[in-house]
């Protein structure tokens, strides 16, 4: 017997979801440490990946990184992920 049709879709399109995940988390880690890099695409992972792990030391770095930043759009993200993380961490 074969399994229906949209029983294949939904494990098809899990397996998807589940597999970006894995590939953004790897990114995510990979440039965690890049948060004052000269590439803007770092930094914006960096960002992503400090977002996720509120800590006393992660809200200083990210004071430091606001008043560093240039790049409109990055500093914007960065004041929200730092006031997320203010709460937060409280």
């Amino acid at each position: 017997m074969t399994a229906p049709r949209g029983l294949l879709v939904a494990a098809a399109a899990a397996a998807g979801i589940a597999a970006g995940w894995v590939l953004s988390q790897r990114y995510l880690d990979r440039h965690r440490s890049a948060l004052f890099s000269n590439a803007p695409r770092l930094r914006h992972a960096a960002l992503g990946y400090l977002s996720g792990h509120p800590s006393p030391e992660t809200v200083r770095l990210l004071r430091d990184y606001v008043a560093w930043e240039r790049h409109g759009g990055l500093k914007r993200r960065g004041i929200r992920v730092l006031r997320e993380l203010e709460t937060a961490v409280g």
